[in-house]
């Protein structure tokens, strides 16, 4: 069931089911700006109507909520303005959220949201169109921006990948203002936690995730969002298909697809399942956080 509402100004409209209820823009985007539990009225994303960059092709709105960029990040070509001309497609069991081609890069952004219909979980298809005249090479890059207050999990290898147990099994890559005394990042064996500590100096880390899956603990709420995991491929920013943001405004869950070079009339996509644990208890040391990783998520 679709229902009109509002963002900030902006209109909305809403899928829901018996187990959550889903806002997304509706003439701006593609954007995810809400996700409720049933029964609750606490948006698990975050709202950022106030922040926005100047750029040089116009102002972006970060807006908060989910969407979808292309990597490597650049400032000549992610900051892409997506305030208007979207177009919205009924798909079976949701819809398609589709931008106008990107000027500048021939881009053009989609978003199809399927909600499934046997548990409290979505299904994100993100597909980038090359409309250009040359080929571009890219990597889908999919960005949750959370609401503040919990703590977000990124799992980690555990054991050698070699038979003689020689090689390395695993990397974090760090971006220039991220500090290893920040008291957001907790390293721990099995995983890395970030949050729940707020401070307004950004933080930032990466890896090559072979779990496919990160989650944030919020409130009695488990969110988890999976992606597939294309191992042998290049990816992004030393090799991430999977990384951790956070400030003061939201904590990031990005999950990246391969460097990929695609041909004019072609597309690359990246599909990512979401899924909402509810509820848990509240607490979330790392006894409790794996706990939970046991119980849901079987690792």
């Amino acid at each position: 069931m679709k229902i009109s509402g509002d963002f900030y100004g902006l209109p909305t409209r809403s899928l829901e089911n018996r187990w959550l209820r889903l806002e997304y823009l509706a003439e701006a985007g593609p954007r995810l700006v809400r996700l409720f539990v049933t029964g609750s009225d606490k948006n698990l994303l975050a709202e950022t109507p106030e922040n926005f960059w100047e750029t040089a092709h116009g102002r972006f709105n970060i807006r908060g909520g989910h969407r979808l960029w292309h990597a490597p990040e650049t400032m000549a070509r992610t900051y892409m303005p997506d305030n208007d001309g979207l177009t919205v497609t009924d798909v079976p069991g949701g819809v398609r959220l589709t931008a106008p081609q990107e000027p500048e890069t021939g881009i053009r952004k989609s978003i199809t949201v399927t909600l499934r219909d046997d548990a409290p979980g979505l299904v994100l298809k993100h597909t980038l169109l090359n409309n250009g005249v040359w080929p571009v090479e890219l990597a889908p890059w999919a960005i949750t921006q959370m609401r503040l207050g919990g703590t977000a999990v990124l799992p980690q290898q555990v054991g050698a990948l070699d038979a003689d147990g020689l090689l390395p099994n695993r990397q974090l890559t760090l971006w220039p203002y991220t500090q290893l005394a920040d008291p957001r990042l907790h390293l721990i064996d099995d995983f890395v936690l970030v949050g729940p500590a707020v401070l307004a100096e950004p933080v930032k880390i990466g890896t090559f995730n072979r779990q496919g899956w990160l989650a944030y603990c919020l409130d009695d709420v488990l969110f988890v969002k999976r992606f597939d995991v294309l191992d042998g491929r290049v990816h992004p920013d030393f090799g991430c298909n999977a990384e951790i943001y956070a400030n003061n405004q939201c904590l990031e869950l990005e999950s990246l697809g391969p460097l990929t070079i695609v041909q004019p009339g072609q597309s690359v996509s990246h599909r990512e399942t979401w899924e909402l644990h509810h509820p848990i208890k509240p607490s979330y040391t790392p006894t409790d956080i794996r706990d939970l990783i046991a119980r849901f998520l079987g690792d």
